[in-house]
């Protein structure tokens, strides 16, 4: 069962072009299928029945995993038998009997303004090489909505401070240039010239962001920076690189920049990706509304007055 994993999983790699982390992602979805089917005393893929599925879709649920982290091992394994089909292994009734189980729709959470100005100060506070690349790649994440494994694969030749743009390589080889507002070239300017020279160890590494080896900064590193500077600040214990995503996605909706800008600048190849934002850009004016409007709160006051009113009414004349 194995070799067919591995096959598939070549196919992602060289046909498909998917990145690591994401063929990483599948490995773990379809290890997971495996070994439990294994334990059912299943032991090929042509053996496969439906049932055997729904018994699998019924075990991640019981282990209590969201329901998006369901559904995606789900697509997962229907990719997989989709290639079993293309190489005669399983039949297709197997696969139009799947289903996708329904997720509940969570809207992303973005910071607010006054909240991003208190991540950055708090990056700001060590004048250190670490703290000046801290700086600089919060305020490129910021500046750009990049991924982390994007930001994380800027090389050097990516960079031009000079025009105040960043190259990005997106999912599946996506390329796309990014504009940096000024400040965020300053501090990236101050890591380049008083921080990265102090943390190379190799005169080869093209890197832009290094850990304290000299090393290109892990997916961990970045997690680790981010949550750390967001304790500092203060900031909810959701803030995760990825919220700067959001942030800058949903900022720019609220500034009035057009979805379709949005979509080629978070590099979403479909637009309905994108979509949510608008949601969330527009709940958000609803509790600004809520919260700033005089007529908003004082009609929710006086509406709470008319109805303890009511009810001591209503409790008089029952008593009388």
């Amino acid at each position: 069962m194995q070799a067919e994993i591995e096959a598939f999983l070549s196919y992602l790699d060289y046909e498909r072009g998917y990145s690591e982390n994401t063929i990483a992602a599948y490995e773990r979805d379809l290890r997971q299928l495996r070994q439990f089917l294994e334990d059912e005393s299943l032991n090929a893929w042509t053996a496969l029945e439906q049932a055997d599925l729904d018994r699998f879709i019924a075990e991640l649920q019981a282990r209590d995993y969201k329901s998006s982290t369901v559904a995606r091992k789900v697509a997962s394994v229907r990719s997989f038998l989709k290639f079993l089909f293309a190489e005669g292994v399983v039949e297709p009734a197997l696969i139009d009997e799947f289903h996708q189980p329904k997720i509940e729709k969570r809207l992303p959470r973005a910071l607010s303004l006054a909240q991003v100005e208190q991540l950055l100060e708090a990056a700001s506070m060590e004048e250190t090489p670490l703290g000046l690349r801290d700086r600089a790649l919060l305020e490129m994440l910021y500046a750009t909505g990049m991924r982390a494994s994007e930001a994380l694969s800027v090389q050097l030749g990516d960079l031009d401070l000079e025009a105040g743009t960043v190259r990005c390589m997106g999912k599946r080889g996506r390329e796309r240039i990014l504009p940096l507002y000024p400040k965020a070239v300053h501090h990236l300017r101050r890591y380049l010239e008083e921080g990265r020279p102090f943390l190379l160890r190799d005169l080869n590494e093209t890197a832009l962001f290094l850990n304290n080896l000299g090393q290109q900064l892990t997916r961990q590193g970045i997690w680790f920076l981010v949550q750390h500077y967001a304790q500092a600040a203060g900031l909810p214990d959701w803030v995760k690189p990825h919220s700067l995503r959001h942030t800058f996605a949903t900022h720019l909706l609220e500034g009035g920049a057009e979805l379709r800008e949005v979509q080629q600048l978070l590099g979403h190849a479909n637009i309905t990706t994108t979509q949510i934002y608008t949601e969330v850009s527009s709940r958000r004016k609803r509790e600004a509304y809520d919260r700033a409007h005089p007529r908003a709160f004082q009609a929710e006051r006086e509406i709470d007055a008319s109805a303890g009113e009511n009810v001591d009414h209503n409790e008089g004349e029952n008593r009388s």
